[in-house]
């Protein structure tokens, strides 16, 4: 799947160790990086399988995340233009093959 990034900071996190070992320790940096290999080695969204890969709701609808470490979760949407849209009109997660990272965090708070 293709990655892109909400902005630059998001990118910077994803792509420099070092910046998310000081950011978000050591064990929820190892897992961002295997999320993003993850996502990387994925045809489409719905062939995710670890960290508990699921769609949010309320005010994050139309997003969805994987958990991390620590109640963090790598949060991100659908990055194809036009969105895939399933016949009940939400999001298609199976035909979603760019995802846009859009927030690292734990969002429960």
């Amino acid at each position: 799947m293709d990655i892109l990034f909400h902005d630059k900071k998001l990118r910077e996190l994803c792509e420099k160790q070092r910046k998310a070992e000081r950011k978000l320790g050591s064990e929820c940096a190892r897992k961002l990086r295997a999320r993003l290999s993850d996502l990387d080695a994925a045809d489409q969204v719905t062939d995710l399988v670890a960290g508990n890969p699921h769609p949010l709701k309320g005010d994050r609808y139309g997003q969805f995340a994987v958990n991390l470490a620590g109640g963090w979760r790598l949060v991100f949407s659908p990055g194809n233009d036009p969105v895939p849209q399933s016949p009940a009109g939400g999001i298609d997660w199976k035909q979603v093959t760019i995802v846009c990272i859009e927030y690292i965090g734990d969002y429960h708070d």
